[in-house]
């Protein structure tokens, strides 16, 4: 093989392998345990709703991105979906079957935001840490 050729294939296997270590990062890198990680905020849905709706920058700035465990009521539940007094969506890595409309609970998750047009407050990679 000539020089060239093999220049061009180191490059391509170069990019290759970076390629494949930035989707992995992305994909991958950014997942939590919250299972294993202290709770930042322990509020209600009705409070923390509260602070969203009056002043959302500076609600996003407390919460984003924390671990928070939120008491509310049971109002929907869809699949892997939670819905905490029609305003909180709480997702769910695995169905949890112990969960019952009507109940209040107290849901541990990640906040990763507020849709101000719909009121709705989003958490993922929730869990049932009281019935």
């Amino acid at each position: 093989m000539n020089k060239k050729i093999k220049i061009i294939l180191f490059a391509l296997i170069a990019i290759g392998l970076i390629g494949f270590i930035a989707y992995n990062y992305v994909m991958y890198g950014g997942a939590r345990n919250l299972e294993n990680e202290e709770t930042n905020f322990s509020v209600t849905s009705a409070s923390i709703t509260s602070e969203f709706t009056i002043n959302t920058e500076t609600a996003n700035k407390k919460y984003l991105e924390k671990a928070v465990a939120v008491k509310g009521k049971i109002t929907a539940v869809n699949g892997n979906e939670v819905i905490l007094d029609e305003i909180i969506i709480c997702s769910f890595k695995n169905q949890d079957s112990s969960i019952k409309i009507g109940q209040t609970v107290t849901i541990k998750g990640r906040i990763v935001g507020y849709d101000d047009l719909m009121g709705e407050l989003k958490l993922d990679q929730c869990f049932v840490i009281k019935n």
